[in-house]
């Protein structure tokens, strides 16, 4: 297995480490037969193997009421943002990666997910029959035992930076944008690693809904989601509180840092005309 480091650097990630460092590395990596020039190699490709991201899900059953008018005819995902879908960037972004299993939990309107498949021929979909009685983590709770070595996306993000869906990953963690102040969902972060999810915050990261989980993390929410969904009020939490606060000492996520320029979550009516004009009639 490889190191943090190692992994890093193989994979280019190297904007963190010195020159020195990844001059060193590069080299043993060129001497093990793992690079040829700045390439992998077909033995590297077998080390990186057990990092592979496998699928991605996305939830997406909900009405997004805040996005009203638009979203009562359409899903909030479906809404077009300078003639694309929203959701069609996030799974570009996914297949560009080469991952090819996607699968979309869908509710409010479903069958107009079925559109996608023109496009998307190898989507699949899954039902959350109890949409509209309980929040997302009804939908998480139905794929909880798909997640292993996979990304779990929002479908209403509106991506500008497809490489931050990437082809390999080392540990679960979740995107936050590094913020003075916030009035949305934030964690608190020590050393890289999420201590505390809240509502609004100083100094923290603002949460954004793309995560990425691996076999051990899966594992526990496989058991975790079920059991918080049947706690009093379990119906009504997020579906990332139950890793990040209901049982957080079963999970160690780190905050992958984007910015605003890379992902936008498009939350309201007003919002979605400041970004395309073609809604500010």
């Amino acid at each position: 297995m490889l190191t943090r480091t190692e992994f890093d650097i193989l994979t280019g990630d190297t904007a963190k480490y010195p020159r020195e460092l990844v001059n060193e590395q590069l080299k043993f990596f060129r001497e093990r037969g793992l690079l040829r020039g700045d390439s992998l190699t077909a033995d590297g490709l077998k080390v990186l193997e057990p990092y592979r991201v496998r699928r991605a899900i996305f939830i997406v059953a909900g009405m997004g009421e805040r996005l009203i008018p638009i979203t009562l005819n359409t899903p909030k995902p479906l809404v077009r943002v300078h003639g694309v879908r929203i959701i069609d960037r996030l799974i570009d972004a996914c297949l560009a990666a080469d991952i090819e299993e996607i699968y979309v939990v869908r509710g409010y309107l479903g069958e107009q997910f079925d559109l996608l498949l023109k496009k998307y021929p190898t989507l699949k979909f899954i039902d959350n029959p109890i949409y509209n009685e309980a929040n997302n983590i009804s939908s998480a709770r139905v794929v909880a035992n798909l997640m292993s070595r996979a990304y779990v996306l929002e479908g209403d993000l509106l991506l500008s930076n497809p490489a931050l869906i990437r082809k390999y990953e080392f540990a679960p963690n979740f995107l936050g944008i590094e913020m003075a102040r916030s009035d949305d969902w934030c964690f608190d972060v020590e050393d890289g690693v999420i201590v505390k999810q809240k509502v609004g915050g100083l100094n923290c990261w603002q949460e954004v809904g793309i995560s990425f989980w691996d076999e051990t993390s899966a594992a526990h929410l496989a058991e975790d989601l079920p059991k918080a969904f049947d706690l009093p009020g379990g119906r009504e939490l997020y579906w990332d509180e139950v890793p990040l606060k209901i049982f957080a000492e079963h999970y160690r996520v780190e905050v992958r840092p984007c910015t605003k320029a890379d992902v936008v979550e498009i939350d309201t009516f007003s919002e979605l005309k400041a970004i395309d004009r073609a809604y500010d009639i």
